[in-house]
């Protein structure tokens, strides 16, 4: 059985080739500049070469027209025909308050996905787009919708209720819903088992740090408090997004400038974190490289980022008590260490302590590592996030009639034997040329 999954971002769409039965990775890749002159895909089979092509997609239909003949392509494809597609999984960052968790896609989930687009602007109407165009193309499959949303429902009121008129909540859903939720859900899961624990007695902070960023308290394997708010602008500094800031300012720089709502809008959607910060780069790998040159505003932007995650650790270890796991995730995360170890520097006080060479070593999207110095009350890991499994194995319990919350479902990467192939094989090449990397490859208990 195969199961494609999507996720359909303002400008391009992500996808994800799965054969089931065997439990491996058929092909991956990316349609990029969606609504542009020069878009193409870039298309991964492993064991092949890389495949890309230049092509027009004015829109996310084309675009998923071109990966569906991409997939099948008879010289550069992963199936033979698109009939050996049997679901689709979608991805879909806002579900509201209605969903819980994840669903086969009606008329009714679509229109609430489409009445509350406006709490991400950036996301939904693309993944909206995206469903649509998948239905069209593969009329006759079911489509299955796996909300970011959905993994915060079971955060407390104390958590999600903003000190405003609760009118507004009332009235026009103004509350804190969180994001990032299907990486959190793989990575709290991938945690208790390096812990040797149940999902449901361990608590963990994980920071999954990206473009866009967000920290997920996790208490007795739940979800209750996020960094994200009504929208995924809240919370830590991103690559364009501002994170928390005196919502006064807003006002000011209207009066100051004349700006429109709309324009105040974009730039603390674009133009806003790091790249409001260093005036140039959005890439942290950019910003390191500037500010080890000497330009004092990459330097700064790294300084403030750092010091936005240290007091998010800081409050939510205050508010879990106990912390089992710190946790880093996504590409900055996972793969700028250096970024890492300053967020680490001097949390002793919490009894989080890392080893400052281990997380210097890691660097790696093929292992979870453990990065922990002795005599710390709390391990620290990096674990590569796979949302895209979530989103194939949802997808999967749902056609089969076997889905459930994830307090009452069991997810392969749940069993202490997991093993994901593609990045085990990913592994072994990487160790050929970084031995050093298996001292700190995480053991299971």
């Amino acid at each position: 059985m195969v199961i494609l999954t999507l996720n359909c971002g303002s400008s391009s769409a992500k996808y994800q080739v799965y054969d089931w039965n065997k439990k491996q990775v058929l092909a991956n890749g990316i349609v990029e500049r969606v609504g542009q002159e020069d878009s193409a895909i870039e298309h991964i089979t492993p064991g092949r070469t890389p495949f890309t092509k230049k092509h027009s997609c004015p829109d996310h239909k084309e675009a998923i027209k071109l990966i569906m003949e991409t997939i099948s392509d008879s010289e550069v494809g992963a199936i033979s025909s698109m009939e050996e597609i049997k679901a689709v999984g979608h991805r879909v960052v806002q579900g509201g308050e209605k969903f819980n968790k994840s669903l086969i896609i009606d008329k009714e989930a679509l229109d609430t996905f489409k009445e509350v687009q406006d709490l991400a602007p950036l996301h939904n109407p693309a993944n909206i787009l995206g469903i649509e165009a998948a239905q069209a193309v593969l009329p006759s499959v079911p489509h299955c919708a796996i909300m970011d949303t959905a993994w915060h429902q079971t955060m407390p009121e104390k958590a999600y209720i903003y000190a405003l008129p609760y009118e507004w909540y009332e009235n026009y859903n103004v509350r804190r819903y969180g994001y990032h939720g299907t990486s959190f859900l793989y990575v709290a899961k991938r945690t208790a088992v390096l812990l040797g624990k149940k999902a449901s007695e361990t608590n963990a902070i994980i920071c999954h740090i990206g473009n866009g960023a967000s920290i997920c308290a996790v208490k007795n394997g739940i979800s209750v408090d996020t960094s994200m708010g009504l929208t995924p602008l809240e919370g830590l500094v991103m690559g364009t997004r501002s994170g928390d800031f005196d919502p006064a300012i807003v006002f000011y720089m209207m009066n100051k400038t004349g700006l429109s709502p709309a324009e105040i809008e974009k730039i603390l959607n674009k133009k806003s974190g790091v790249l409001g910060i260093s005036g140039q780069y959005i890439d942290r790998r950019d910003i390191q490289k500037a500010a080890a040159e000497g330009d004092k505003r990459s330097q700064l932007a790294i300084d403030v980022e750092v010091y936005r995650l240290k007091k998010y650790i800081g409050a939510y270890a205050a508010s879990l008590g106990r912390v089992d796991a710190l946790v880093f995730t996504a590409g900055v995360g996972e793969m700028a260490p250096a970024i890492r170890t300053k967020i680490l520097e001097d949390l002793d006080v919490l009894g989080i302590k890392a080893d400052p060479e281990k997380s210097m070593l890691s660097k790696t999207r093929n292992a979870e590592t453990d990065i922990t110095a002795p005599g710390s009350k709390t391990k620290v890991f990096v674990v590569p996030t796979d949302e895209e499994l979530v989103m194939t194995e949802d997808t999967h319990a749902l056609m089969e009639g076997t889905y459930d919350v994830h307090t009452n479902f069991t997810y392969s990467f749940q069993d202490k034997a997991y093993v994901n192939k593609s990045r085990a094989e990913g592994l072994a090449r990487e160790l050929k040329n970084k031995p050093q990397l298996e001292s700190i490859v995480a053991r299971i208990p």
